[in-house]
């Protein structure tokens, strides 16, 4: 209970009469109940929503940070299990049809492990063999190129000298820019130690993912602060968007790569195969891959000419921008359900806060994000008609005879 003291001043006279008046009379005491008090600071509905809401923004912010700040303390164990898990998602069907045709479970995922490393391996070696082997004729080309550029730039009108000038620096930094890509390659291989690393995580990590994939899908289900059939939903969305993200990035990249092989066998480019293969693999990394895989196609046409490498140029603008713009949104729209524009903010917003693996991982994680809510909403629904069919319909009123 709340006492308070309540001073009565009674009419007429002054402070002195009061003050005589009152002498004798003991001060009334009031008891007010704390229920009363009850909505007489009232907040409303709306600005405690805001605020409920707010509190739970700065949270989830905070521990994403807080996240993000601990993977970027161990990025060199966390990135090659994040690479190792993209892969065993988009392949642990293939184990676990081997596995329904008596294949164990360990014997398939060995065999999609090797095929992997194989293929990775191969690629490798062909990279390297193809730029090794045509150095000498990319520089010879840069080089003979240097009168075209020079006569070139005396047709647009500028000062001789400046355009000899203008060559040589062109010249220069060209044949710099090949031999800084050289160094580029031959760096990379050198540093076998952390490479070796890498290759040994994300090995054992893929094979034990393909190996024990249920399992550990099971195991994280039922640690998840969820309910278990949210943490199951959950987790197929999730594996679900990514296998369809990366069969509509196979559509693309295998269109672009088919578009840049007919340039290349047209232009007569030598290496068409590796040129293909690379354009293959550079469409699974968003934006940035498929560019660099053009870079790389131009710079293998200067080996048979200038000519040649600028009809590579055109063939590219074509292959990763028109061409691409027209088959991406089928191929994106039906693998994940969100429209292309949001594939392209989120993306590049992943790749601005998370690097490579945001550049992959942010459109899948979006489209599983909303498929996720959109089953949740349904079920919701689902609850609340159910709960409307039981509840039984009011007896009708009878009336007195």
């Amino acid at each position: 209970m709340i006492r308070g003291r309540l001073h009565l001043k009674r009419e007429g006279g002054g402070d002195e009469a009061q003050g005589s008046e009152t002498q004798g009379v003991e001060p009334e005491y009031i008891e007010v109940d704390g229920a009363d008090l009850t909505g007489v600071i009232k907040i409303p509905g709306w600005l405690r929503d805001i605020g409920l809401m707010a509190w739970l923004i700065v949270g989830v912010t905070v521990f994403l940070l807080g996240m993000v700040w601990l993977a970027s303390l161990t990025s060199v164990i966390v990135i090659p299990v994040i690479v190792a898990a993209i892969v065993a998602a988009v392949l642990s069907p293939v184990v676990s049809w081997l596995q329904h045709k008596h294949v164990p479970r360990a014997l398939g995922a060995a065999l999609m492990l090797l095929a992997v490393v194989a293929l990775g391996a191969g690629i490798m070696l062909l990279i390297i063999g193809g730029v090794t082997g045509e150095t000498e004729q990319i520089a010879g080309h840069l080089d003979s190129s240097k009168e075209k550029i020079t006569d070139g730039l005396k047709d647009l009108g500028i000062n001789p000298d400046s355009a000899t000038k203008a060559t040589k620096q062109a010249s220069s930094g060209s044949s710099d820019a090949v031999s800084a890509l050289l160094r580029g390659v031959t760096s990379s291989v050198a540093k076998l130690s952390s490479f070796a690393f890498f290759i040994a995580m994300v090995v054992l990590s893929l094979f034990f993912l393909l190996k024990d994939g249920p399992l550990i899908r099971h195991w994280v289900e039922g640690h998840l602060p969820l309910p278990r059939p949210v943490a199951r939903i959950s987790t197929q969305r999730i594996l679900g968007s990514l296998r369809g993200y990366f069969l509509g990035v196979t559509i693309v990249a295998a269109f672009s790569s088919v578009v840049v092989a007919a340039g290349a066998l047209i232009l007569g480019v030598p290496m068409v195969g590796t040129i293909v293969l690379v354009t293959f693999i550079g469409g699974f990394i968003p934006y940035l891959g498929a560019w660099t895989a053009g870079a790389f196609a131009v710079l293998m046409s200067l080996s048979a000419g200038t000519d040649a490498a600028i009809g590579m140029v055109v063939v590219q603008l074509l292959a990763n921008g028109i061409l691409q713009q027209l088959v991406q949104p089928f191929a994106m729209g039906a693998a994940l359900g969100i429209h292309p524009l949001a594939v392209l903010i989120v993306t590049i917003a992943g790749g601005a806060l998370f690097g490579g693996i945001g550049l992959i991982l942010a459109a899948p994680l979006t489209s599983a994000a909303l498929k996720i809510i959109a089953d949740l909403q349904k079920a919701r629904k689902a609850d609340h008609a159910d709960a409307d069919l039981a509840t039984p319909a009011p007896a009708p009123a009878t009336g007195s005879p």
